[in-house]
């Protein structure tokens, strides 16, 4: 009997952990709970229970020839103001350059990655913070991977969200910021990967 419980307690770990990871991620941005930090999401083809396997370690030339093969198209950044969103873009053009990677337009076919970012602010007295969420897409529309956080910096317009308008009080320093921070997070996830 007691054999029995185990290995019915153990069939139903086993089920819950393989509905887990075949769930299909919603974002609703509105949702999210801080702090939040960079996840990565298993594969489809991952299936609970298999066996880990040990890729060999992956080295900085590796890291180099894969960056430098990424073709990053950037979607339309969703939830910021235009005023927040320019800095942004061009630290994330800037630091894309730096990092090897290049950065191609939305008709172009040779795309290996999309860049989707969910943006929205929460006033807390004079600070305002800024939570982010960026979803990397296959060509074909699967999501690889999430990178996600929080940038807390003090307001630049101490007024701004008197007004109902926090994206007022958010300096072009802390959207860099975010951009920076988005880009080596990229960048470490795909030259993370092996082969």
């Amino acid at each position: 009997m007691r054999r029995s419980h185990v290995t019915t307690v153990s069939l139903l770990v086993a089920l819950a952990l393989a509905a887990c990871t075949n769930a299909k991620d919603v974002l609703e941005p509105s949702a999210i709970t801080p702090p939040a930090t960079s996840t990565q999401t298993l594969p489809a083809n991952s299936t609970a229970g298999a066996p880990a396997t040990t890729a060999a370690p992956v080295t900085s030339a590796q890291s180099a020839a894969i960056l430098s093969k990424t073709r990053l198209q950037i979607a339309p950044i969703v939830g910021a103001s235009v005023e927040a969103a320019t800095p942004l873009t061009a630290e994330l053009q800037t630091r894309a350059r730096q990092r090897g990677i290049t950065l191609a337009g939305s008709a172009d076919q040779t795309v290996t990655h999309v860049l989707k970012g969910y943006f929205s602010t929460m006033s807390e007295g004079a600070d305002t913070t800024v939570i982010y969420v960026w979803d990397v897409y296959d060509p074909a529309g699967n999501r690889l991977h999430r990178i996600n956080g929080q940038q807390k910096a003090p307001s630049v317009n101490s007024g701004a969200s008197a007004g109902g308008d926090s994206w007022k009080g958010v300096s072009p320093a802390t959207m860099q910021t975010i951009a920076d921070q988005t880009i080596d997070q990229f960048a470490a996830w795909l030259g993370g990967k092996a082969g």
